[in-house]
């Protein structure tokens, strides 16, 4: 197995790079969105024919030619290699849909293992199981189910995650090579012009508009022979045997990278995807745009909030604005907390260093504030203690009260 890099293995971008298909997929777009618009009401009958006729090769022949005018095609390669009794179909995973396709060509089910349940999931052609029970569970279920006379074949995906069959096949879990000694692989590839199959994070509802919106996309399915496990062969062996086979008919590579690889890629590419704020802004603005970016949607209005303090308190860091506005969620109450902290000093001082040469630019012409000192002494008694907060409460008040005025341009009549 080739250590191919994630990155390879699917597509983050749903649009191309290249600007020749980007200008090609601009002029298609209108285009696109009749088609898809068409599709959806030819979809619906899709969807009703398939429920009223029976499971029968005619059912198959009318579905698949009706999915060709929704845009999806569908071809075969060594149609005569499909072993009728087989138990156990093994495909690589390309898009969601992977599974009706070859119900197309073949009877066969296919287990919800994850996702939703009830009649979406019957809708979306999955077999309903209760995996409440766990993955052992599960497996017992199948294999019981196997090993039944006159069912039809189950038909599993081992990578247990799409990829964009461009680049090699994510590792086989081992689990579904347990369920019979002898399977057959299938072989897909999945071809789409202008834009890509399947982004990481888009959910199936999602890409069916994608597909309906798409020219064409179409399917290539290859019946490999029937292989069988050896005396001895473990599953994981089984399992990397038949992955080599898949990767070999494929022209791509096996790699080591799982399932879960590829959700922890996808969860470290978001954390360090960051918006860079405009350099035109000032710097209370960029702080705040910056809070605001990387703040989820609910805290947007606290970011706002922390604005409007800053306004009337412009040496108060914006961080320690809105970690008071999470407690208080009122800007009256936070301004007021703020001037009665006993950190007010260190906190000037701060604001000072971050802000030193803007702060002096734009506020030189503000008298200086006539803040008395606090008492040299501790007071002996509440009374004096209270009587010195209170005098340098006042001053505090009065000094943002001037700020505020001369920033708005107010008079000293409209301000009381």
């Amino acid at each position: 197995m080739e250590n191919r890099g994630i990155e390879d293995m699917f597509d983050f971008r749903r649009f191309p790079k290249d600007a020749l298909v980007l200008l090609l997929l601009l002029i298609y777009f209108p285009v696109g969105i009749c088609l898809m618009l068409i599709r959806i009401f030819v979809g619906v009958h899709v969807f009703l024919v398939s429920c009223a006729l029976p499971e029968s090769f005619i059912r198959r022949f009318i579905v698949r030619i009706m999915c060709s005018v929704l845009g999806m095609h569908v071809r075969t390669k060594n149609p005569r290699s499909r072993d009728k009794n087989t138990k156990l179909y093994i495909c690589n995973h390309v898009t969601e849909f992977d599974h009706n396709i070859i119900n197309l060509l073949t009877p066969c089910h296919t287990p919800q293992l994850e996702g939703s349940t009830g009649f979406v999931c019957w809708a979306r052609g999955f077999m309903e199981i209760h995996s409440a029970s766990g993955q052992g569970a599960i497996g017992d279920t199948l294999q019981r189910y196997c090993s039944t006379e006159g069912t039809s074949p189950l038909l599993l995906f081992p990578e247990e995650e799409t990829t964009n069959g461009r680049a090699g096949l994510l590792k086989f879990s081992s689990w579904p090579f347990s369920l019979t000694d002898s399977i057959q692989p299938v072989a897909l590839r999945v071809t789409r012009p202008l834009i890509a199959l399947s982004t990481p994070d888009s959910s199936w509802m999602k890409e069916l508009l994608w597909t309906f919106f798409a020219p064409c996309t179409v399917y290539h399915v290859s019946w490999l022979p029937t292989v069988s496990r050896q005396d001895g062969e473990s599953t994981q062996e089984f399992a990397n045997k038949v992955q080599e086979l898949l990767a070999g008919e494929l022209s791509l590579v096996s790699t080591k990278i799982t399932k879960a690889d590829k959700a922890e890629h996808i969860k470290r590419t978001k954390r360090h995807t960051v918006p860079q704020a405009s350099t035109s802004a000032r710097p209370a603005s960029i702080g705040l745009g910056f809070m605001v970016q990387s703040l989820g949607t609910d805290d947007h209005r606290i970011a706002k909030m922390a604005q409007q303090v800053k306004d009337v308190l412009p040496h108060v860091p914006l961080n320690v604005i809105a970690k008071d506005l999470a407690e208080t969620n009122c800007v009256d109450t936070t301004i007021t907390n703020l001037l009665e902290s006993k950190e007010e000093g260190p906190m000037e001082a701060t604001g000072t260093s971050t802000f030193g040469s803007s702060m002096n630019n734009s506020y030189s012409s503000v008298p200086a504030p006539t803040i008395k000192p606090a008492a040299k002494c501790f007071g002996r008694y509440p009374v004096d203690r209270h009587l010195s907060l209170q005098e340098r409460k006042e001053a505090l008040y009065n000094f943002a009260r001037r700020r505020y005025i001369e920033k708005h341009g107010l008079d000293q009549e409209d301000s009381h």
